[in-house]
């Protein structure tokens, strides 16, 4: 029985991080997932949030994405995402203007689709936020 699973997160630009995982926690649209060695296959949708991934050593890898696919297929999982970034690399104040922007432009409603727009930037500003806070209580912030 095998102890890890390969784990393979990807951008639109660029392959993000790739190893070996005990456990991977990701958020799906219907709520977070846990993944571990030999699951079954699955394809679903992500929403914006942090991926996870528990290691042998008993370290974990935190990252963030923009929301995507999450594809299981035998010994690997792959993490396709327009937008996924190491938490590290996380920009709060950044965050923090692109979620005062999306709230400026959802008071506006002077478009549906504007709104629409907003209000997806608006989530994901909120997920970029959450994990930043999330790494700030593990201490690696």
């Amino acid at each position: 029985m095998a102890n890890t699973i390969r784990v393979e997160i990807v951008s639109a630009e660029e392959e993000v991080w790739a190893g070996e995982g005990t456990m991977v926690f990701a958020p799906a649209e219907m709520g977070e997932i846990g993944i571990a060695p030999q699951h079954a296959p699955l394809l679903t949708r992500l929403k914006p949030g942090e991926i996870r991934v528990q290691q042998e050593a008993g370290e974990e890898q935190f990252f963030f994405v923009s929301g995507g696919l999450l594809e299981v297929q035998g010994h690997l999982v792959t993490v396709l995402s327009d937008t996924a970034l190491r938490a590290g690399d996380l920009d709060e104040a950044a965050a923090l203007e692109a979620q005062r922007r999306a709230e400026q432009a959802m008071s506006d409603r002077s478009n549906e689709m504007d709104f629409a727009k907003a209000k997806a930037e608006l989530i994901q500003a909120a997920a970029q936020l959450r994990a930043i806070q999330k790494l700030r209580g593990k201490g690696r912030g």
